[in-house]
Parts: structure tokens; C-alpha cells; sequence
């Protein structure tokens, strides 16, 4: 079995819609998809119309629009997937159980061939048919932050820039009390001049 680049973009991408909804973000733009898998914005808009169709991804339209899943991840079986984009799983036609097509063996019963093709089928499948869309979101999450990577699909929150410290700003002054205008620190309230004469006695 080989999987086709089209098949392989489409498993990346569903992986990517799956990490976005599980980090709070499930709309995604194509734009920012195909930017970050680095592939072209039109093969990938032909490979979310098969999976649009087949019911596992919608989209939004408008300015802010994007692709989400349509579906939980947990119902995405992978094995799926692949038969959708690449056909049956089988090596051989005559084991397969979606595309089964008789070969030229004149006794398949006793084929050796057909008995060893049929082991590889049933290891493959149950693989393919077990693992889920939310199983390699986990599994891509958890390698994510155990090698500290990048963790896409999230809003960096900005770091607040630390204040100047060579800038020191003055202290507001208090409101003035009951007396009037605050006075100042260090002066001293100012006393009454004497005028040098003394009063004249009434008589």
C-alpha cells in the first residue's frame, strides 16, 4: 500500500483542523493552512471538496470565514479517510472487502499469496480502522509540548513591555486641606511684620 500526496495532504490537513479545534480555534482560513503545510492553495481547496462532501469538514464564507470539522474527531476513522482518496486498503484485489475483484489464482482457497495478502490486509486494517482523527490530535499535541515546539493555531498574547525605569514620574500632589493652597515641604508659615510703634493709650 502507498498513500498518494493527495491522500497524504488531506490526512495533514484534517490533522490540522483537528489540533485548531482541540487548542479553542476550529475555524481556520485555507490561507493559513496551505501556509503552514506549505501547499498550494488550490490543490487543497480540491482536496476540502471531497472531504466537504463527504460530511467531515464545512466551511464559513465571508471575510473571517475558513474550514472547520463538521463532524467530532473521535467519529473520523482514518482508515476511512484513505479509502476516500486512495480506494480500497487491500495490496490485492481478491482481499479486499470494499473493492474485492477475483484475481487470475485458479484455487484463491489454497493461494499462498492470497493467504499472505490477507495477513497484511488484517494488520493494516486494524490499524487504519482503530485510529481516529482525535487519536493522532493527541498524539501530535503531546509530542508538541513535550519538545516545546511551536504550538499552532493559537493567539500569542503579547508580553507587556516593562516600564522605563529612567523616567520617573513626579508624585500627584495632595488635594489642599481646609486652610487653603497646599504650602510647601521646608518653608516655614509666615508671621506678621511688626510695625515698630506701640499703641497709643486711650485716654
Amino acid at each position: 500500500m502507498k498513500v498518494s500526496k493527495r491522500c497524504h495532504y488531506a490526512l495533514r490537513a484534517l490533522v490540522d483542523l483537528g489540533m485548531a479545534s482541540a487548542l479553542g480555534h476550529p475555524l481556520v482560513q485555507i490561507g493559513d493552512l496551505a501556509q503552514k503545510e506549505n501547499l498550494p492553495v488550490k490543490f487543497l481547496e480540491q482536496i476540502f471538496l471531497q472531504l466537504r462532501e463527504a460530511g467531515w469538514i464545512e466551511s464559513k464564507r465571508g471575510k473571517q470565514g475558513g474550514y472547520l470539522l463538521a463532524i467530532p474527531a473521535a467519529e473520523i476513522v482514518l482508515g476511512d479517510v484513505i479509502r476516500l482518496l486512495d480506494g480500497p486498503l487491500a495490496p490485492i484485489p481478491c482481499v479486499s472487502r470494499s473493492g474485492y475483484e477475483p484475481c487470475s489464482c485458479p484455487d484463491e482457497a489454497h493461494c499462498g499469496v492470497h493467504a499472505l495478502m490477507a495477513e497484511v490486509h488484517k494488520a493494516l486494517t486494524g490499524v487504519l480502522d482503530r485510529v481516529t482523527l482525535a487519536d493522532t490530535v493527541k498524539t501530535t499535541l503531546r509530542k508538541i509540548r513535550r519538545n516545546k515546539a511551536v504550538v499552532p493555531f493559537v493567539k500569542m498574547v503579547m508580553r507587556r513591555s516593562p516600564r522605563k525605569s529612567a523616567q520617573k514620574t513626579k508624585p500627584k500632589a495632595k488635594p489642599a486641606g481646609r486652610g487653603g493652597a497646599r504650602r510647601k515641604t521646608g518653608s516655614r508659615p509666615k508671621t506678621r511684620a511688626k510695625t515698630g510703634s506701640t499703641r497709643k493709650q486711650i485716654r
